[in-house]
C-alpha cells in the first residue's frame, strides 16, 4: 500500500462535501457527524486509521459494507482497483452515488441491500471494510474474503466495540487481531446486536 498517496489524497478530500449544509461548518472537526437515518460519518482520524489497517493495494477488489455519505468509499476507490459498496438505506446510497460521480470515480459499484450478508455475486474480495458494528463476526463476509485477504470490522455490544483485523491465509485459515476500541452504529441484519 502506498501510504504517502493515501495521506495526500486524504488531506485533499474535503469532508464538508460529504455532509449536509447545516453541518458543513463542523466537517473539519475530528468527530463523527450525523448524516440522517440514525447513521454517521466517522471521524476523519478513524477513517484514515481503518484504511491503513485494511491496506488496500492498487489491484484490490474491495467490498465496503455501509456506504453512508461516501467519504470512506472515495478513499477506498482512490486506493483500489474496484469498490463494491452496499448500503441498506436507498436515499443515502443515491446521495453518495451523486457525490462520488461528481468526483469522477468510475470504479465503484453500488447495491442497496443487507450488507451483513455481503455481495456474493462479485466475491471473493481482497479487502472488506465494514463501517457498522456487528454483534458477532459475520460468517458470510468471512466466506467472501479471498485467500490472502484482509477485513476490518467493529465487533461487540452497542456501547463499545473492538475494531478487528481479520486476515485469511492462502490455506483459508482465519486470524483475528484487535486494533483498538471504537463506537459505531449497528450493522443491521442477521449479524446486528442481539
Amino acid at each position: 500500500m502506498d501510504y504517502q498517496e493515501l495521506e495526500t489524497f486524504f488531506r485533499s478530500l474535503d469532508r464538508s462535501f460529504f455532509v449536509d449544509n447545516g453541518l458543513k461548518e463542523y466537517a473539519a472537526l475530528d468527530e463523527p457527524l450525523p448524516i440522517g437515518f440514525g447513521q454517521t460519518i466517522s471521524q476523519p482520524s478513524l477513517v484514515l486509521k481503518m484504511t491503513r489497517l485494511l491496506a488496500p493495494e492498487k489491484d484490490s477488489r474491495v467490498l465496503e459494507i455501509g456506504t453512508g455519505s461516501g467519504f470512506q468509499t472515495a478513499i477506498l476507490a482512490k486506493m483500489s482497483a474496484q469498490v463494491f459498496t452496499v448500503e441498506r438505506i436507498g436515499i443515502l446510497m443515491e446521495l453518495a452515488r451523486k457525490r462520488l460521480a461528481a468526483l469522477n470515480f468510475s470504479n465503484i459499484y453500488y447495491k442497496v441491500g443487507d450488507g451483513s450478508i455481503g455481495w456474493r455475486e462479485y466475491a471473493p474480495y481482497d479487502r472488506i471494510m465494514v463501517t457498522a458494528a456487528a454483534g458477532v463476526l459475520p460468517d458470510e463476509l468471512v466466506s467472501q474474503l479471498a485467500p490472502g485477504g484482509r477485513m476490518v470490522i467493529p465487533i461487540g455490544p452497542p456501547d463499545l466495540q473492538e475494531l478487528k483485523l481479520i486476515t485469511k491465509t492462502g490455506d483459508g485459515d482465519i486470524y483475528i487481531k484487535t486494533a483498538e476500541m471504537v463506537r459505531f452504529v449497528e450493522l443491521k441484519g442477521q449479524y446486528g446486536w442481539i
